[in-house]
């Protein structure tokens, strides 16, 4: 137990400990099912038929050596901010500069329309470039990674088709057409001196910028308020991809878009909790994995037990308080559960603090003591979940050491996250003890690069590279090459 000693706990609260221990523990067999499992679901998404996991390929063909130069540009359209970067790649071996710009991203023009939302977006790649070249007439065209990271798919590299929008956006006539044109089109009649090279995800971004600071990155992670993964594959083993005869050890990028795992319900140790998430959320059956271990539920499923121990139990926890405010859906993100379990005292005073600042309820210590065990619980089922995607990856594809390199809220700053999944990474992959404690793990999991920036600009620079080469797979506009 990570604080005081359980010895003041009533019996009847221990024994709601011990059933929140029961449904949240995962131990080493069930992590080892989960993984076989999400091996044979990755195959699946590459098949032919395909599967719940989608398997997207980017048309990202190579990883970067670290010798790429040249100034790109790259644009981030987020759910707050639209961030436009300028990169260059130097001459020395992995190393960049960078300047960029933050653009507040209006509410209104998130459920406006769609000339409106790419108007605004040419407008400010018009104003970064006018601030650091001057004057537009008398420039070439500078090549643009764009990271648009709302489900879509790609049949090239430079095409976009919006699934559905995400994060916030509702714009009419965009869902199921190219996004490119219509980006196109407003920096054409703005007269910005932009060519869109690649559209990318995030995901991707983060496996290519990993890679060019560091050549034993073969895994991109975002563990955050979603879940994704992307790593290299072999075109000789996705079979969706036969009809084009690359030649099979051509290397192909994989936006895994993973938080679909076990959608079926075949694997995953879902707790009444979890169940409840899945029936009141937006896309119900949708997302099985990230809604275990994503940062935007992990608030909630720690909120439904509070309120379903008031509710529902003998132990009637915070009995005769008003829990009004705590009855609201998603009032308590991640950071939440952060502060719990980042509480250094004996007594739990600053997370009494927390409940009397945020929801208007006082813990008795007994109470403190179960709440802080199910932050625990549900923070490092999260972290021991996560591992089993990256366990998988590895897997498949016969890694022995390599990093994997995570970005996201959850990994950045959730405590003891990346502690409990190089643990259970070690559980799963039957490594030996250390013979020295300060010595790396076979897979580490670090800290990335940045993806939506550097990312994407790197990716523009081995597009432009292989169309020199004469690789026009996946490539919809040759003539924006050239």
């Amino acid at each position: 137990m990570s604080s005081g000693s359980f010895v003041e706990v009533p019996k009847d609260l221990l024994k709601e400990i011990k059933r929140l221990e029961e449904l949240f523990t995962v131990d080493t067999a069930k992590l080892k099912q989960i993984t076989d499992h999400f091996v044979n679901e990755l195959e699946k998404g590459l098949s032919k038929e395909g599967g719940t996991i989608p398997m997207n390929p980017t048309w990202v063909m190579s990883f970067p050596t670290g010798y790429e130069t040249g100034t790109y540009l790259a644009l981030d359209m987020g759910g707050t901010n639209l961030r436009v970067c300028q990169i260059t790649l130097t001459e020395q071996k992995s190393e960049f500069d960078i300047i960029q710009s933050k653009y507040r991203m209006p509410e209104e023009l998130k459920t406006g329309v769609a000339e409106d939302l790419w108007e605004y977006i040419a407008e400010c790649l018009l104003q970064f470039i006018q601030t650091h070249h001057g004057d537009v007439a008398k420039l070439d065209k500078i090549p643009l990674g764009f990271t648009f990271s709302y489900p879509a798919t790609q049949n090239y590299i430079d095409e976009g088709i919006l699934q559905r929008w995400t994060k916030g956006f509702d714009i009419d006539g965009v869902e199921g057409r190219n996004v490119v044109p219509m980006f196109e089109k407003a920096l054409q009649e703005r007269g910005v001196p932009i060519k869109l090279t690649a559209l990318i995800n995030d995901t991707t971004g983060t496996l290519i910028a990993s890679a060019y600071t560091d050549t034993k990155m073969k895994i991109g992670c975002i563990f955050g308020t979603g879940c994704n993964a992307a790593y290299m594959e072999d075109c000789g083993s996705i079979p969706k991809l036969a009809h084009l005869n690359l030649p099979p050890d051509t290397p192909m990028a994989i936006n895994c878009e993973w938080g679909a795992f076990d959608n079926e319900h075949k694997v995953l140790p879902r707790t009444p909790y979890d169940e409840s998430i899945d029936t009141d959320s937006p896309r119900p059956g949708q997302q099985a994995f990230e809604k275990m271990i994503a940062g935007l539920y992990l608030g909630e499923i720690f909120r439904l037990i509070m309120v379903d121990l008031h509710d529902n139990h003998n132990v009637n926890i915070f009995a005769g308080q008003d829990i009004g405010k705590l009855r609201r859906p998603y009032t308590l993100d991640s950071s939440f559960l952060s502060a719990i379990e980042d509480d250094p005292f004996e007594n739990l005073s600053e997370t009494r603090e927390l409940f009397q600042n945020q929801l208007g309820i006082d813990p008795n210590p007994s109470e403190l003591e179960l709440i802080r065990r199910a932050a625990e619980l549900i923070g490092t089922r999260a972290a021991r979940l996560s591992a089993c995607g990256v366990a998988a990856i590895s897997k498949k594809k016969g890694y022995k050491e390599c990093h994997v390199g995570a970005d996201g809220s959850v990994f950045n700053k959730y405590p003891h996250f990346k502690k409990r999944g190089a643990a259970a990474l070690r559980e799963i992959l039957d490594w030996p003890a250390k013979a020295d404690p300060n010595d790396d793990d076979p897979i580490e999991i670090l800290a990335a690069e940045d993806g939506s920036g550097v990312g994407a600009a790197l990716i523009a620079a081995l597009t432009l590279e292989r169309v020199k080469k004469g690789n026009m797979h996946g490539i919809l506009h040759p003539e924006n090459f050239h």
